[in-house]
């Protein structure tokens, strides 16, 4: 059986090794010149189940408000008028509420948790070096902050999941780089979440593939799915028609177009997301342990000799278009806390759009055509969820019960609208 999978991301790439383990016959399609140059490239890293939440939670209307009279806002929201953001607005203004967000949260949680095991497995089986590192830390730079997140750390008792929260003292123990003078309350150790080169990790694979089999056709975009009688007949690219046996659209921001195509509509849309890469110029203030700056939500991850600084969500364009008050905020963020590890004026800056569904968990597997499958709308976690996303619409794919219960994950949450 022959799949074509359309994107080459890091949820792309997965997908495609999770269907050749089952056996199949793999050809995927990518618009850019190689693996992970999108949304995959240079985001934050940060492999943290804990961390795993939706935008869409009690009070952000608010903090939205908020943000647009703060020159450092961790969300920006740029008017628009086009139908599909305001649509998109609307349907998240609606799981703002308490028990849509806990619902939510439990959806990515679990699939946050399965796709880490899976991660595991495939890199030890391959023994694939993507620059991983262990321990994260929540930094809170005010008490109130600290206070406004207590239902957060009780979800993580009742979860089970291992922190401990820390004094300013025992933070700066805990990870000596931290420079004294940065206001500091409280802080929160999460010892089991992880941070990793996504992009690394994502052209290892491809390696892998590219030697077992696999066909990647790089600098070819997909421009139409083809409806036939039995499913879809045909995949139109830029350069001339491609069929097989199934389809599996894992194409980012582009997937809802596409997905217009053979009439079904999912309420996509890009959110673009910033950081800047800096070499470490004095090993000795720079961290060894990643941070979240839970004030900017501005998270700083160790990758080998290097600093990334990743933050800062703007809802609006269409393109990503590097904005220098954006990049601002995560210059400030990382002088704060390691004013002397790195020149953060000079590191290289990326923008990035992040495929975002209003409720938060991605897409998975079957849809209304018999032979066409999603794996999309991962926002920000696409590199938390990829592994374990893979791997359930791979089984999905072949007829199998998936390890993972898919309930609230797959299309059928929004029914409604889900055939134009």
């Amino acid at each position: 059986m022959h799949v074509v999978v359309i994107g080459a991301g890091i949820v792309g790439v997965c997908t495609a090794y999770a269907l050749r383990q089952q056996g199949f016959q793999v050809t995927v399609v990518e618009r850019n010149p190689g693996a992970a140059q999108g949304a995959s490239f240079a985001n934050a890293g940060v492999l943290a189940p804990a961390y795993a939440s939706p935008w869409a939670q009690p009070g952000m209307p608010t903090r939205v408000l908020q943000y647009l009279f703060s020159r450092h806002a961790p969300l920006v929201l740029r008017p628009t008028l086009r139908p599909a953001t305001l649509g998109w607005l609307a349907r998240w203004l609606g799981e703002c509420r308490a028990k849509r967000y806990v619902q939510n949260k439990e959806r990515m949680y679990r699939l946050a948790v399965y796709s880490r095991i899976v991660l595991h497995e495939v890199r030890d089986r391959h023994v694939i070096d993507f620059e991983q590192g262990s321990g994260y830390l929540q930094l809170f730079r005010s008490q109130r902050e600290f206070e406004r997140a207590a239902p957060a750390r009780a979800w993580l008792s009742e979860a089970g999941v291992p922190f401990r929260e820390l004094t300013p003292a025992q933070a700066r123990e805990l990870e000596p780089a931290l420079v004294q003078g940065a206001p500091l309350a409280a802080a929160v150790h999460l010892p089991d979440d992880e941070t990793g080169n996504c992009a690394y990790f994502a052209r290892r694979l491809r390696d892998v593939l590219a030697r077992d089999g696999v066909e990647f056709r790089f600098d070819t975009t997909a421009l139409r799915l083809v409806p036939g009688a039995q499913g879809i007949e045909r995949l139109d690219t830029d350069d001339g028609p491609l069929a097989a046996d199934a389809y599996v659209v894992a194409a980012g921001v582009e997937s809802a177009a596409l997905l217009r195509t053979a009439g079904i509509r999912v309420p996509l849309i890009p959110v673009l997301g910033y950081s800047l890469t800096a070499q470490i110029a004095r090993h000795e203030y720079a961290p060894f342990m990643s941070f979240m700056d839970e004030t900017y939500k501005v998270a700083v991850t160790r990758m080998g000799n290097r600093l990334r600084v990743a933050g800062t969500a703007e809802i609006g364009p269409r393109r990503p278009r590097l904005r220098e008050s954006a990049l601002r905020t995560l210059r400030k963020v990382a002088s704060d806390w390691f004013p002397s590890a790195a020149s953060f004026v000079n590191a290289r800056a990326w923008v990035g759009a992040r495929p975002m569904l209003p409720d938060g968990p991605p897409l998975l597997g079957a849809t209304p055509i018999p032979n066409l499958y999603l794996n999309v709308g991962h926002g920000g976690s696409g590199w938390l969820l990829a592994c374990g996303s893979a791997r359930a619409v791979a089984d999905v794919v072949a007829g199998r019960k998936p390890e993972i219960e898919l309930a609230g994950l797959t299309l059928d949450r929004y029914a409604r609208g889900a055939k134009a």
